[in-house]
């Protein structure tokens, strides 16, 4: 899908523009009072085109609503908890603000936009690779060979590897299909989301905060799985670390 850019970017602006409701209208202070934003970091946003630009109410003064409010908030939930650059937003946004294109497509563009390229290339990378392409192939999964993620995995793989636990592959169908039932998930709940703008939200926010939700949960379930098989007492004595 195309991505927004200089030259996009006041066509974008009117098109977020547009879908932003009109609520209680406000002034730059109000709005930062209620989303916690600071003015300078509101206006940084507007010029970088993750935030539309307030209505002019007379030269100097602009007027902003509960939508303003509402973007904001993605905004710093995406930077905050999802950990996006400014970049990675302005490409995640662009997908909130395109309900024309097909959900799958969404849904690409938020994951190569939200999936960091790996900084190192550790050795064992070309059977890494392999075992990813296998991997992908025995669960019959239909994804491109450019998909990012695909080189993440098999540099987490090569790692296990280089620092001799490549057993570590022995679950990685356990692993695929705990995260199956999580997509199926994940799905089901966008389903519920009957409005086209609605669900494009709920793609790219399920995508890159769930990704936080899902670290968290699996620490949480580490404790418990730890208490059952090694030794419940000794972990709840311990304060479950």
């Amino acid at each position: 899908m195309a991505r927004p850019g200089a030259g996009a970017r006041e066509m974008w602006n009117a098109g977020m523009r547009s879908r932003l409701g009109e609520g209680q209208q406000m002034r730059i202070g109000e709005l930062s009072r209620e989303t916690g934003v600071a003015i300078p970091t509101i206006k940084y946003y507007v010029r970088e085109g993750l935030l539309p630009a307030g209505r002019l109410t007379s030269p100097n003064q602009a007027s902003y609503d509960d939508g303003h409010v509402r973007r904001l908030r993605l905004i710093r939930g995406l930077i905050d908890v999802g950990g996006l650059t400014v970049s990675a937003v302005r490409e995640v946004l662009a997908a909130v603000d395109s309900p024309e294109e097909p959900l799958h497509e969404v849904l690409g563009a938020a994951q190569h936009a939200i999936t960091p390229r790996p900084a190192a290339t550790p050795e064992g990378m070309e059977q890494a690779r392999l075992t990813v392409a296998e991997l992908i192939r025995r669960r019959g999964w239909r994804v491109g060979p450019d998909h990012p993620a695909l080189e993440k995995l098999a540099v987490a793989l090569a790692t296990f590897r280089g620092v001799g636990h490549g057993e570590f592959e022995e679950i990685l169908d356990d692993y695929a299909a705990a995260c199956e039932r999580v997509a199926a998930a994940d799905l089901a709940w966008l389903g519920r989301n009957a409005e086209v703008d609605g669900m494009v939200e709920c793609v790219v926010v399920g995508t890159v905060l769930g990704d936080a939700v899902l670290a968290a949960m699996r620490r949480l379930a580490h404790v418990e799985a730890s208490a059952r098989m090694f030794d419940g007492a000794a972990v709840e004595d311990a304060g479950g670390r």
